[in-house]
């Protein structure tokens, strides 16, 4: 029997993390797949969402200087193209020559330390749980019996369809849906929350609807999908909003409602692993078995490439090194591609008025008001809601902007260092450039910094100012 010091189930970007992590330590790594290496990000999510936006905006950009007729199948290849192209940073060659020992398979525990594949028994001192997450499929009425979609087969299509029901209005949905409107696709969303983006800031997210809505998007908000069957046009949704049923038909659906953690069928009982509606995890990553940790999507609670890779590094450091660290997610950030893009770090001002009460500073810019940067593009409107303390600090930030998951990270980076933001201001900036908007509010913090504080508030009450 083969032994390890550290198996890793699924090579996705939290698996491939881990597995050169450990591979730097000089530790003996077995990597399983059931696959590909790759994992979502690759295959499904990241890599082919922006390879598919990137040609969408080109198109929709000649479209506005001459009539254009899209080839479907050419672009969904070019798609598939990216995709191999990453691949080839992340093959089983790869993991060899990185020095691990790569097992195409099924994996399933025997017990803590002891895994099965393909009938064949494996040792390992310490585990690392990377399976990921897959589509998340709503109850809903005659689902079963249509051909949907997911973001797991959209970019396997042969063609793209005429019309397409987008079920969801979350970050796939919105990003799909404008790229496959640019490309010629009539998209619907149907949301049942009374907004798209439910957990971002309000005005952020209608603004965005805004403008896919002006693209020529369609939008259903409220509206619950109570049913799904084949119809003349391709698929039907019947739907309900305020007591009102109402029903919406398309060529193909896509079904966006969220990811569901891959924990069946690796006999994680047989191992001591508890499952309670997601992995049972400590601060370390660690399941509750003392030797088996978990990392990315199937760890949660963010489903995030970044942060798969985040958590990668920490579980195989916790796994072969005596030293112990816990994640930390007061600093997450995020972006979603679409045109603009949104961007998020920290809080919402919600948020940050139920955790600090009225010891918060918000402040707005309107890039197509006081950006030289935007006013030399026409219809480059953006805007940003930054919240700090009452003494400066980053709560939170929003953009939705050009490049907006571009200038995220500098706000990011203070936040994370724990830096006021009026520090921005004495650093200089290209110009003109969006990351330009971000020093502006910087001088305005400082002014803010300034006259809050407590000698210079005492000064301005004497002389009555």
């Amino acid at each position: 029997m083969k032994r390890y010091d550290l198996i890793i189930i699924g090579t996705g970007a939290a698996g491939l993390t881990a597995a050169f992590t450990a591979l730097g330590f000089g530790k003996r790594v077995l990597v399983v797949e059931k696959d590909r290496p790759g994992g979502e990000c690759t295959w499904s999510g990241c890599v082919p969402s922006k390879a598919l936006i990137n040609q969408a905006k080109a198109i929709h950009t000649a479209k506005q200087f001459a009539d254009i007729a899209v080839d479907g199948a050419a672009v969904l290849e070019k798609v598939r193209a990216v995709s191999e192209r990453v691949y080839l940073d992340e093959t089983p060659d790869v993991l060899e020559k990185a020095g691990a020992e790569y097992l195409n398979g099924v994996a399933r525990f025997v017990d803590a330390h002891h895994i099965e594949v393909d009938g064949e028994r494996y040792y390992g001192r310490k585990f690392i749980l990377a399976t990921g997450s897959r589509p998340l499929l709503p109850p809903i009425d005659g689902l079963d019996d249509v051909d949907y979609l997911t973001n797991e087969s959209v970019f396997q299509q042969r063609d793209l369809p005429k019309s397409l029901l987008v079920l969801g209005g979350g970050v796939i949905s919105m990003e799909l849906a404008q790229a496959m409107n640019r490309l010629g696709v009539a998209a619907t969303i149907v949301e049942m929350a009374p907004e798209v983006l439910p957990r971002e800031e309000p005005e952020f997210a209608a603004a965005l609807r805004a403008r896919l809505q002006a693209e020529g998007v369609r939008f259903e908000v409220g509206a619950q999908a109570v049913q799904v069957k084949r119809s003349d046009a391709g698929v039907t949704l019947v739907a309900q909003r305020d007591g009102q049923t109402f029903e919406l038909s398309a060529e193909r659906l896509l079904v966006a409602l969220g990811r569901r953690a891959n924990v069946e069928n690796l006999g994680l009982d047989t191992a001591g692993v508890k499952v309670d509606r997601g992995l049972v995890l400590n601060k370390q990553l660690r399941t509750t078995a003392k030797n088996i940790y978990a990392c990315g999507d199937v760890a949660g609670p963010y489903l995030l490439s970044h942060m798969a890779n985040y958590q990668g590094k920490i579980a195989a450091m916790n796994a072969i090194l005596p030293l112990r660290r816990s994640v930390n997610y007061d600093h997450v950030s995020w972006a979603i591609f679409t045109d603009p893009e949104f961007a998020r770090a920290g809080l919402t001002e919600a948020e940050a008025r139920e955790q600090y009460g009225d010891g918060i500073r918000v402040y707005h810019y309107d890039m197509a008001e006081k950006l030289d940067r935007a006013k030399t593009k026409a219809g480059d409107g953006g805007r940003i809601k930054l919240i700090t303390s009452s003494r400066g600090k980053v709560l939170g930030a929003h953009i939705l902007a050009e490049r907006a998951g571009e200038l995220i990270a500098e706000v990011q980076v203070l936040k994370a260092l724990g830096l006021n933001f009026a520090k921005l201001q004495g650093v200089i900036h290209p110009y003109p450039t969006y990351a330009d908007s971000l020093r502006q509010m910087s001088q305005q913090v400082l002014l803010d910094n300034i006259f809050q504080h407590p000698v210079v508030r005492f000064a301005r009450k004497l002389i009555g100012k």
